[in-house]
């Protein structure tokens, strides 16, 4: 199905926005609730709302022959990824935490590179260097006291966890149905993630009022369970490699909501870092949207 430009806008305007509003909700939500318990509670209850598409197309599954790829992706993409990315966000303001994981795009290029026999050229390897020395930047301490070095490490981690995650998925797609991919992996990560945090964690300390009620559904549903349906959508029509250009916005959308909401402050040395760190990964992305126009255009000399 071939989405019309204004569909593709609407589509990619809500992906972007859920992504980018999803950090503060977050960070906001985890003044209620513990890490574990949280990320468990939102990739449950967003694995459980995809059953229901997941559902008729169960003829798609063959979990005799893939259930190792659905282990693999849930470890990669839910446990390990929302893991550390939930215990990073309690560390650290969800703006700039939010950039940290978002050079996944730059650590993909190279993990494409290595693995998936993608090319490499100096747009990527100029973003590369500029994201970590942003990285490296933020973390300097100046005895602000905004910035936690382990959270920062977290951060990293859920990147190359993610990196990782979608390489792999790009590898197996051929094997397995997406859809029933994300549902899977989500409930699978979910529960497993629920089952860790009820050992380590006090259900007692989540505190179920009205807010947190209300920001742990819209997290489940609209940033979790509809992002990834938007996300397929797109995938299926072709238009996924637009995503990538638009990707830097999602730190910047997060980092205006956590000073607006939160009342995040920014020093001028997150700045430098978010700077650096937002240029890499646009000229990651740009080389990206460049070599998927040529593409395009080769295909289309060969009708």
């Amino acid at each position: 199905m071939q989405l019309s430009r204004t569909n593709t806008f609407i589509l990619l305007t809500f992906l972007v926005a859920m992504w980018g509003v999803n950090w503060p909700l977050s960070k906001y939500a985890l003044e209620f609730a513990t890490p574990l318990l949280f990320a468990g509670l939102r990739i449950t209850i967003g694995g459980l709302l995809l059953l229901i598409f997941a559902i008729p197309r169960y003829r798609n599954l063959n979990l005799k022959h893939t259930w190792h790829i659905y282990l693999i992706s849930a470890i990669l993409n839910i446990i390990l990824f929302f893991g550390f990315q939930t215990f990073g966000l309690s560390m650290m303001p969800a703006g700039l935490f939010s950039t940290i994981v978002f050079m996944q795009p730059v650590l993909l290029g190279i993990g494409a590179w290595l693995w998936l026999g993608e090319s490499m050229n100096g747009f990527k390897i100029v973003g590369l260097i500029l994201g970590f020395i942003g990285v490296a930047v933020i973390s300097i301490n100046d005895g602000s006291g905004n910035i936690s070095t382990v959270g920062v490490l977290l951060g990293l981690a859920s990147t190359v966890t993610w990196s990782f995650g979608t390489i792999y998925m790009k590898k197996s797609s051929a094997k397995v149905d997406a859809i029933w991919l994300t549902t899977l992996q989500m409930i699978f990560g979910g529960i497993v993630l629920l089952i860790t945090g009820s050992a380590v964690e006090n259900w007692t300390e989540i505190v179920w009022n009205q807010p947190f009620i209300s920001t742990l559904s819209v997290i489940a549903i609209f940033c979790t369970a509809l992002t990834w349906l938007v996300f397929f959508l797109l995938v299926r029509s072709g238009e996924a490699g637009k995503m990538g250009s638009f990707n830097f916005l999602v730190p910047l959308i997060a980092i205006v909501v956590s000073v607006i909401f939160l009342g995040e402050t920014i020093t001028a040395k997150m700045v430098v870092g978010l700077i650096l760190i937002i240029v890499g990964i646009v000229l990651v992305n740009l080389q990206m949207r460049s070599m998927k126009d040529r593409e395009n255009r080769l295909e289309g000399s060969t009708d």
